[in-house]
């Protein structure tokens, strides 16, 4: 029976796809790189801020160093928490507060799982963070998804086996993460034609069999 649920945040708890695509893109700009899209920005979900980065570099023709990469990460970082202060409680996706308030009535501990350093401010500025009883992010691990580490780090701070936890992901390296980790995965929007996922729902707002999911009798 799973005694914990543990979330993405962006495209699952919250949507920032588009704060993310506006920062690669002033970005990109500032290099004079041009062709940057929003098909780009898709292939930077679920990666590491410099994974990332490297798409953005890809579409240019100069070579930089390790120094010099850490430094445009900190710079697009930077402009995309100027960003994030426009971020209200609206900004939570349909069904996730439905979904979070039904699991703590069913007495379900409830974790974020993201490789996003900024987590903690986004879960304050949409008001999430009251509904969250442990958070592992960026500022807790060494490696990215598809490494299972940030959804291990997560299950430990709930004080739960990997095994009693299910992972809530939008993205396959996000199904990865959490398949390598000996955890169940719900795929949700486009993680939800990942064959590997578990169980698969449109999105939170979807119709979801929660008693099923948590493997609960009815």
């Amino acid at each position: 029976m799973i005694k914990g649920v543990i979330f993405d945040l962006d495209g699952v708890l919250v949507s920032t796809d588009m704060l993310h695509y506006k920062a690669w893109k002033w970005l990109a700009d500032q290099l004079g790189i041009h062709g940057f899209t929003e098909a780009d920005n898709m292939r930077q979900r679920g990666v590491s801020r410099m994974a990332s980065l490297e798409v953005v570099l890809e579409k240019g023709d100069r070579t930089y160093s390790q120094a010099e990469k850490e430094k445009l990460a900190e710079m697009k970082n930077d402009f995309y928490r100027e960003l994030l202060k426009s971020l209200t409680p609206e900004d939570v996706l349909p069904g996730a507060l439905d979904s979070l308030r039904k699991l703590r009535r069913m007495g379900v501990c409830i974790g974020v799982g993201s490789v996003s350093r900024n987590t903690p401010v986004i879960l304050e500025r949409t008001g999430l963070g009251r509904y969250v009883d442990a958070v592992s992010c960026g500022l807790d691990i060494t490696h990215s998804k598809p490494h299972p580490e940030v959804f291990l780090v997560a299950a430990e701070k709930l004080g739960l086996a990997p095994g009693d936890c299910l992972v809530v992901e939008d993205a396959d390296a996000g199904i990865q993460a959490a398949k390598a980790a000996g955890m169940r995965v719900l795929g949700v929007g486009p993680a939800a034609q990942d064959p590997d996922a578990d169980y698969s729902a449109a999105s939170l707002a979807a119709p979801i069999d929660w008693t099923l999911v948590l493997g609960r009798e009815q």
